[in-house]
C-alpha cells in the first residue's frame, strides 16, 4: 500500500503565491530562466535555478551556486516571503488547462515505497541531473519541487476531494500558459486520517514526472540514514514532497524531438532508409499526428507523415516495444541518425507538446539540416503497465501538463 502523510509546509503567503511560484527547474532553458528572474525579483526560479544570480557562463554546478540557493531560501523565510505553516496538513491542488481539470493531493510520500517498488518508475535518470538535485537538497535542507505521482483512481477519494473543494481555497491564481492553480488546505486531524486510510487502498503509485527529483530525494535519505543509524523512519528526510493525481484525470501531451543534423545523409537517402519500416507520405501543411503509430517529420522545410508498417508493428510484442517513441528511437534515431543514447547525446533536443508544433518547427529552423519529429502522445495506461512489468520507457516518452509549480509547497528536511 502507498504510505503518505501530511506535513508542515513552507509556502508563500496567499497574496504572494502567484508571484513567487514558478515553472519547474527542468522545463526552461537558462536563457528563459534569466529572463524570468530579471522581470520578477520574487520568482522562485532564483532558488531552483540559482545560476541566474551569477554572470552568464558561471558553472551551474559550482559550490557558490548551491550556496546562493540556500541563502536566498533563508532570506525569503526571514523576510516573510515564505511562511512555515503551523499545522501539519494535506493540500488539494487543482489545475485547469483549456477546460481540463485535474485534482491532486499534496502530501509526503515514503522513501521506503520508492526503495521497495511501491512507488514505481518508468524512466532511467541522467547522473548529472540527479547529482544536481542531490546537491540542491543538501544545500537548502529542503525539497523545493514536488514529484508528480499518479495512481489508479479510488471512488471514495474522488467523492471526499469534491466535498473539500466546496470550501474557500487557500490559493487561486492563473499562471503560465493560462493555467489556473487552486489550492485547498486540509488540516483537520480526522479528515487527514481519513485520507491516509483511504490511500491504504492504493497498491502502487507511479512517477509521472520528476524522476530526477525523486531519485535525488531518495539518495539524500539513504545517505542521511547512514549518518543517523538510530533513525526511526519518522524523520523528515524519510519522506519526499509529492502531488498524487488519479490516473483518469491526467492529460499527456507529446514530447517531440529535434535532431540537429542529417548524420551525413541526404534527404533522399534518409527517406529511402525510413521506407524500410515506415510508410512515408508528404503533407500539405504543418499539423500534429492524429493516430497512434504515426509521427510527422519536418525536414528541409517539408513535412511528411511516417506511419509504422503493419508487419513491422506485429513483430513488436511488448507494450514498451510498441510505443511510438520506442519505434522511432530503435528504427530511426539510432540506426539512421546515430542518436544512440538520447539522454546524453548533444545532437538531440526535446520540445514539450505544450509549446505547440510551431515551436517545434522554429526549434528545427534554428539549425542547418535539423530534422523534427512531432509525436503522438503516449497513454497513461501504457505508462502504468510498463512500470508494473519492471520495464522502462525511452527518455522523454511523456510530457505531462499542466506542470506543478515549484515554490508553492516546500518540504524542509
Amino acid at each position: 500500500m502507498a504510505q503518505i502523510r501530511p506535513f508542515y509546509a513552507l509556502a508563500p503567503s496567499p497574496g504572494n503565491a502567484a508571484v513567487v511560484s514558478s515553472l519547474p527547474n527542468d522545463v526552461i532553458t537558462e536563457e528563459e530562466a534569466r529572463e524570468i528572474t530579471a522581470a520578477n525579483p520574487l520568482s522562485f526560479i532564483k532558488i531552483v535555478r540559482p545560476e541566474t544570480m551569477f554572470p552568464v557562463g558561471t558553472n551551474p554546478y559550482s559550490d557558490e551556486v548551491y550556496s546562493k540557493a540556500a541563502s536566498l531560501l533563508s532570506e525569503w523565510k526571514n523576510s516573510g516571503i515564505l511562511e512555515k505553516d503551523n499545522d501539519r496538513a494535506f493540500y488539494l491542488y487543482r489545475l485547469i488547462r483549456n477546460g481540463h481539470s485535474q485534482t491532486g493531493l499534496v502530501a509526503l510520500s515514503s522513501v521506503d515505497d520508492y526503495l521497495n517498488g511501491i512507488c514505481k518508475q518508468h524512466e532511467h535518470t541522467v547522473t548529472e541531473k540527479e547529482d544536481d538535485r542531490v546537491r540542491h537538497i543538501n544545500a537548502c535542507h529542503a525539497q523545493t519541487g514536488p514529484i508528480f505521482l499518479t495512481y489508479r483512481p479510488i471512488a471514495e477519494l474522488k467523492k471526499l476531494f469534491a466535498a473539500i473543494q466546496e470550501d474557500a481555497p487557500l490559493f487561486d491564481f492563473t499562471a503560465d500558459y493560462g493555467i489556473c492553480h487552486t489550492v485547498w488546505k486540509v488540516s483537520d486531524p480526522l479528515l487527514c486520517r481519513q485520507i491516509t486510510e483511504l490511500f491504504e487502498q492504493v497498491p502502487y503509485t507511479y512517477i509521472a514526472d520528476g524522476h530526477h527529483r525523486s531519485a535525488a530525494a531518495v539518495r539524500t535519505a539513504v545517505e542521511m540514514r547512514k549518518q543517523n543509524p538510530g533513525y526511526t523512519g519518522e524523520e523528515e528526510f524519510n519522506w519526499f514532497l509529492s502531488v498524487l493525481f488519479p490516473s483518469d484525470e491526467l492529460e499527456i501531451l507529446s514530447c517531440n524531438r529535434v535532431v540537429l543534423d542529417h548524420n551525413d545523409l541526404s534527404d533522399e537517402d534518409l527517406l529511402n532508409q525510413l521506407k524500410a519500416n515506415y510508410d512515408v507520405t508528404p503533407l500539405r501543411e504543418m499539423c500534429e499526428p492524429q493516430t497512434r503509430g504515426s509521427a510527422h517529420m519536418y525536414m528541409s522545410s517539408k513535412w511528411y507523415c511516417i506511419t509504422i508498417k503493419e508487419e513491422v508493428l506485429n513483430e513488436r510484442k511488448s507494450t514498451v516495444d510498441r510505443l511510438d517513441v520506442s519505434m522511432l528511437q530503435e528504427l530511426v534515431l539510432s540506426p539512421i541518425l546515430g542518436i544512440k543514447d538520447p539522454r546524453t547525446d548533444r545532437r538531440i533536443e526535446f520540445v514539450g507538446g505544450i509549446k505547440g508544433i510551431s515551436a517545434l518547427k522554429e526549434t528545427a529552423d534554428r539549425y542547418d539540416g535539423a530534422i523534427a519529429f512531432a509525436m503522438y502522445p503516449t497513454c497513461i495506461d501504457d505508462l502504468m503497465d510498463i512500470a508494473d512489468s519492471g520495464e522502462v520507457m525511452p527518455p522523454k516518452s511523456t510530457w505531462f501538463e499542466p506542470k506543478l509549480r515549484s515554490g508553492l509547497f516546500i518540504h524542509e528536511i
